[in-house]
């Protein structure tokens, strides 16, 4: 059990993200103690695995280096990692939460020699890089992580290869022995600030995700462009590790669609163009084409967007790709559709193919699960009479970085002033 004491004066703050981290920080920063959870071995949530971001196409790392010092100079701050919300019961200003941590096998005492990584001979699908490249099973979840802190996949513990981690180690910072633990906390708010996750392309089964190796998502791509990626930031097939003549974007893939996510996430296109960039700047002879139903880049995007329009290497094509086969002895990849401008059919070949997914909440499944509103596609919204737990960021509605960190401090003054009433 983790000694956590804790007060209904304390806030829950639920998903260790940007949003998370913010609504976090202005809440202690205000006098409040907070807690913090997050599912994953290391804060910073998908954030971390963007190469750039927008507003000012920044790397991560240069917002939340920032916010990583601000939590590690407030004491208000307790952060636990591997941590998922198993319960929440009670009402505004009295919550009871039973919160589920995972073993680590690695304590506080790691140093980040990396002797285990070293000795270990089993490798693993890199999470970090949704599954694109091999890690060791005692591995670093990504450079910049915090805390900077190894893990150890459970398919090595109780084997040889743990034990060999376990003696490379000068520190005593492997723990074998470590269990999955839980404790109970009280908290008087609880911002809700779990993410999203890409929309499952393999469910959009007539564009070959998962199938055909050149096809990949958004998300992916976001990875092959960063310099810690699993191509070190060359853009590269995934089948021959070659460099794509040209490369076709979907944007909508599944969104829009009854079948699949009936709604628009706002920013996949915006994402693709960027992208777009990417491809631009690493290989000039590249041609690329979006296939689009129409283009969303609202307020100050419109000037990025007409920028990326004006290249020659470039070309926008309003059309809903029905179907995606390939050609087994190339690898390359054979769009069908209908440009619904002109009425033409489109027969076209592409050595790689992106597709823009969407953003799916994750929604609060706890036993017990509390009464909160959303709406129909699972998104928290605002309910006067349901005050209490509050969404931050895109739990609340796709959105990007900087909104998500507006969106985030809000949710932590709702927080504050549920604590203020009781």
């Amino acid at each position: 059990m983790a000694d956590v004491q804790t007060t209904s004066q304390t806030i829950l703050v639920v998903g260790g993200g940007m949003s998370g981290i913010t609504a976090a920080l202005e809440a202690a920063e205000a006098g409040y103690d907070v807690v913090l959870v997050e599912k994953n071995p290391y804060l910073g949530g998908r954030v971390t695995q963007l190469y750039q971001y927008f507003p000012k196409l920044c790397p991560p790392n240069c917002g939340l280096e920032i916010n990583f010092r601000r939590m590690r100079q407030n004491p208000k701050v307790r952060f636990f990692t591997m941590a998922e919300v198993a319960g929440i019961s009670g009402r505004e200003g009295d919550y009871d939460v039973t919160v589920k941590l995972g073993p680590r096998f690695v304590n506080e005492k790691c140093t980040c020699c990396g002797k285990c990584a070293d000795v270990c001979e089993v490798e693993i699908d890199n999470p970090f890089n949704y599954g694109m490249d091999k890690i060791k099973a005692a591995y670093l979840p990504h450079e910049f992580a915090f805390p900077m802190r190894y893990v150890l996949d459970p398919s090595i513990v109780g084997t040889d290869e743990g034990k060999k981690c376990l003696e490379a180690c000068e520190h005593d910072a492997i723990d074998l022995d470590m269990q999955e633990t839980t404790f109970d906390l009280k908290a008087g708010a609880i911002v809700w600030a779990a993410g999203w996750n890409p929309y499952d392309a393999a469910k959009v089964d007539y564009y070959g995700f998962g199938e055909y190796k050149n096809v990949i998502t958004n998300v992916m791509m976001e990875r092959m462009a960063a310099p810690n990626g699993p191509t070190e930031g060359k853009i590269l097939r995934p089948s021959d590790k070659k460099e794509p003549k040209n490369i076709a974007f979907i944007q909508c893939a599944g969104s829009r669609d009854e079948n699949h996510l009936p709604y628009c996430s706002g920013i996949c296109c915006l994402a693709s163009l960027k992208q777009t960039t990417y491809v631009r700047e690493r290989q000039p002879e590249c041609d690329i084409t979006i296939f689009f139903i129409d283009i969303r880049a609202l307020d100050r995007l419109e000037d990025f967007y007409v920028k990326v329009q004006e290249d020659e290497k470039v070309a926008f094509i309003k059309s809903k790709i029905a179907n995606i086969t390939e050609d087994e002895q190339t690898g390359n990849l054979i769009l069908e559709g209908e440009n619904t401008r002109t009425g033409e059919q489109i027969l076209m070949n592409f050595d790689m193919v992106v597709l823009a997914t969407g953003m799916v909440p994750n929604r609060i499944a706890t036993d017990p699960a509390p009464d909160v509103s959303c709406d129909e596609y699972g998104f928290l919204t605002s309910d006067p009479e349901k005050a209490g737990i509050y969404g931050a960021g895109c739990v609340r509605r796709p959105t990007d970085v900087a909104s998500s960190v507006q969106d985030a401090t809000a949710g932590a003054l709702k927080a504050i002033q549920s604590i203020a009433r009781r």
